[in-house]
């Protein structure tokens, strides 16, 4: 079931015959949601899409009245004029996900393997990552590693190396870094220096064809004034599809990771860190996806639209669907109902925009935008 979002909508825009998805994460500020349950709802309905030291940093207190010693909170940026995500971490006691390692820390958010499926990418889609970020002037990177994000393989042979990383060096006077790994062992492949990113928001377009050849673009621009500081392309394997002993070509997807994620080897050089994160978007062409396309064969689709009481439901594979869920025009949850017929009365909605969510248990479906006139 959906929770009340602000700035936040799941939105599924149909494009000619084919459907392209989005999905969008914003902050909403303190006086939403709480910022854990805002991210999961998105990220990992249900579940739990967070990584973060907190039960053993309980004591932090990052000013917040509600929950004070979350390692992952919302403030407002008065550059971009809205509210935005800030992830701390702290050189001590903040460790590995509470699981006691001492080598390394993190503050993570991602997609896994309970996230929905269009949060996950399969072999032959075409998938664009966006989001801003902002390093503080000062910032201090490991000289061992420090990513801020990851696309990393589940369950291929290599899903111990990411992919692709954004990893940032104290080598040089400060670098920031874009690897690349093939198999087990990562390149760096572009880089500029640190200092044209600390104390700048910028903006990240990242797109990526999960096949092998692939492609994939990557566009960093300075939000002030549009200037570019990193462009880079390439048409590598982009889908490890080497399947372990044991395993199955159909449980390997890739997943994005933002955050912060570094060495505690050279600890003495670190020192504590808030980076920003805004406006995370997901959004994948699945039309050319070989997994997808099977799942294709499936439509649902809403009739008459716009309509002013009921709505007729059409699928060509019965039972697809389990429940659904009724939300505005901004993705907040109004209601939830598993249907006995094809018909769904929605004559108590006032007129204006809305979106079924369609699910099979914890999994979207689809989403269909009606009008009520």
């Amino acid at each position: 079931m959906f929770k009340p979002l602000h700035y936040l909508c799941i939105l599924l825009c149909l494009q000619s015959q084919f459907s392209r998805s989005q999905v969008i994460l914003q902050a909403d500020g303190p006086e939403g949601m709480g910022t854990y349950e805002l991210i999961n709802s998105v990220l990992a309905p249900g579940y739990d899409a967070i990584e973060v030291p907190d039960c053993n940093h309980g004591t932090f207190n990052n000013g917040a009245s509600t929950y004070p010693n979350r390692h992952i909170d919302e403030i407002f940026d008065a550059t971009l004029n809205t509210h935005v995500f800030r992830f701390h971490i702290h050189v001590s006691p903040d460790n590995d996900r509470c699981n006691g390692a001492t080598d390394r820390q993190r503050n993570e958010i991602k997609t896994y393997d309970k996230s929905p499926e269009n949060l996950k990418g399969i072999e032959g889609e075409t998938v664009v990552y966006k989001w801003k970020f902002k390093l503080p002037l000062g910032f201090q990177p490991s000289s061992k590693f420090t990513h801020i994000h990851q696309l990393k393989s589940v369950n291929d042979a290599y899903d111990s190396m990411p992919m692709y990383t954004f990893t940032l060096y104290s080598s040089s006077g400060g670098i920031f870094t874009v690897r690349y790994a093939e198999a087990g062992s990562q390149q760096t492949v572009a880089s500029v220096p640190l200092s044209s990113l600390l104390g700048h928001w910028v903006d990240v377009t990242e797109t990526i064809t999960y096949s092998n050849p692939g492609a994939y673009s990557l566009v960093i621009n300075k939000v002030s004034d549009g200037s570019n500081l990193l462009t880079y392309a390439n048409t590598n394997n982009n889908w490890r599809h080497v399947v372990p002993s044991g395993g199955s070509i159909n449980d390997i997807y890739i997943r994005p990771k933002w955050g912060i994620y570094r060495s505690l080897d050279f600890a003495a050089d670190l020192r504590d860190e808030d980076v920003l994160f805004a406006d995370f978007s997901i959004e994948e062409n699945p039309t050319l996806s070989i997994n997808q396309s099977k799942k294709n064969k499936n439509k649902i689709s809403i009739f008459p639209n716009p309509t002013n009481h009921t709505f007729h439901i059409n699928e060509t594979i019965p039972h697809s669907f389990n429940q659904i869920n009724i939300l505005d025009n901004l993705g907040r949850h109004i209601s939830s109902q598993t249907l006995t017929s094809n018909t769904l009365d929605v004559s108590n909605l006032k007129k204006g925009l809305y979106y079924v969510e369609f699910k099979k248990d914890t999994t979207t479906v689809s989403i269909k935008k009606f009008i009520i006139n």
